[in-house]
């Protein structure tokens, strides 16, 4: 369903928060007291408790990197298969990122942003159900961009380490938020596959020999690409694919 004539830009309107624990958080707590609407953005200098993927905390330094969550209504995208839109925004967060850092840019499985071997940059989105209506996707975005100093990260990579400049983070966070539009009203009109098809083109190590760890097990397999359901398809192991939160990549 074409929604765009109902709901405005994503970005706007762009809010500026000086603290937060969580901008996802913060985001809920809007929504659930009616404060929010389509494409609102709120954008944070600090996030005493920032969230990442499977009750991770993401950390970063004050003023220093893009952190932010946008409000969608979640009403074009299917309940059924939530992987429609980790797609849309991953897509819109590699090209924005590639434009600065080049084609060494990936998209790491399922929704972390890479350069080379290094993680940029990451997506969390939470949702608002009710019944079958999938009604609100609260979309989190943290990437690296001024800092240069990491404590207990494995391999982080900022914007500024892969070209050397200082960025206004705040500019950056209004520029993703036009490639969000950008990606979100492309599916409106062609699809999900198209995206998909963009997503796996820019897919980490794609072609490529890794190593993965299932229930303690360690192996190696080829990556394939990533089926519509979110599933990660791989060749030359004793599995083929692999759900979510079912393997554990081993960086070399």
């Amino acid at each position: 369903m074409n929604t765009s004539s109902q709901n405005p830009i994503i970005g706007n309107p762009f809010i500026q928060l000086a603290k937060v624990d969580s901008t996802n958080n913060y985001a809920m707590a809007q929504i659930h007291n009616g404060l929010a609407e389509h494409g609102t953005t709120w954008f944070t200098m600090l996030q005493t408790e920032g969230k990442g993927q499977r009750g991770k905390q993401w950390n970063a330094e004050e003023g220093l990197n893009l952190m932010q969550t946008t409000v969608l209504n979640a009403s074009a995208f299917p309940l059924s298969n939530p992987f429609h839109l980790t797609v849309i925004v991953a897509n819109a967060c590699y090209e924005f990122f590639s434009k600065y850092a080049g084609d060494e840019t990936s998209i790491k499985w399922a929704n972390d942003l890479y350069w080379r071997d290094r993680k940029a940059g990451g997506i969390l989105i939470e949702n608002i159900i009710r019944g079958n209506k999938w009604l609100w996707a609260v979309v989190g975005v943290g990437i690296n961009i001024n800092q240069t100093e990491f404590e207990g990260l494995p391999n982080p990579v900022s914007l500024k380490q892969i070209t050397g400049k200082d960025y206004d983070t705040v500019e950056l966070g209004k520029e993703l938020c036009t490639y969000m539009e950008k990606h979100y009203q492309r599916y409106l009109k062609i699809g999900f596959l198209p995206a998909l098809e963009l997503y796996n083109q820019h897919l980490y190590q794609r072609g490529n020999n890794v190593h993965l760890k299932k229930d303690n097990v360690l192996f190696s397999c080829q990556i394939k690409e990533v089926e519509e359901n979110g599933d990660l398809i791989v060749t030359e192991s004793s599995w083929d694919r692999f759900s979510f939160g079912e393997v554990e990549w081993i960086m070399q």
